[in-house]
């Protein structure tokens, strides 16, 4: 028997945890947690983003940062999400260390294991799309196999909206590109 969720109750999924890096007109970092996003173009990012400190800044740097939660770093996560930029500094509350991106004007947050780097090609600021062209990625070696990014070494969380939870994302169930193929 199935159970009929009818409108704003519908469960799409999976929503990322991008922890979105920014500098202020200062050069203070900050970060905010943000779930809406995916992959547009090769080499772009698209994020769905409300105004906040985060947005107002890579509007005045043309900017930003983009990191993946993972298990190990789901409290900085979750502290990114429920505290605002605007009356702390998140980055320094949490206990994090940052260094300047050496390809855009943005933080790269070093307790995050892969970071995207990012230069805003789009921000519409009445859909609150923004677009990202990625200009270089950040991957600590932990998490590479034969030079790639291992997803398992990374514990990659999404965000659950019917629990409001974090879950890590599993384990290997099929050969992209290649397990169809026996149904040919």
């Amino acid at each position: 028997m199935s159970v009929e969720f009818v409108g704003k109750k519908s469960v799409i999924t999976p929503e990322g945890v991008f922890i979105i890096g920014t500098y202020d007109e200062n050069g203070v970092p900050n970060a905010m947690n943000a779930a809406w996003g995916m992959q547009s173009d090769m080499g772009e990012i698209t994020l769905m983003l409300a105004k906040h400190k985060t947005t107002e800044n890579f509007e005045k740097t043309g900017a930003f940062t983009v990191a993946f939660g993972t298990a190990d770093t789901v409290l900085i996560c979750d502290y990114f999400g429920v505290e605002t930029g605007k009356k702390v500094n998140k980055i320094e509350k949490a206990g994090c260390h940052v260094h300047k991106s050496a390809h855009v004007n943005a933080p790269i947050i070093e307790e995050f294991p892969l970071t995207l780097e990012c230069k805003v090609k789009s921000w519409d600021t009445e859909t609150g799309y923004v677009i990202g062209e990625i200009v270089a990625s950040q991957a600590d070696e932990s998490i590479l196999t034969d030079g790639k990014v291992d997803l398992g070494k990374l514990r990659l969380i999404i965000y659950d909206p019917s629990f409001l939870a974090y879950r890590v994302v599993g384990d290997v169930v099929g050969k992209a590109f290649g397990d169809g193929l026996k149904l040919k």
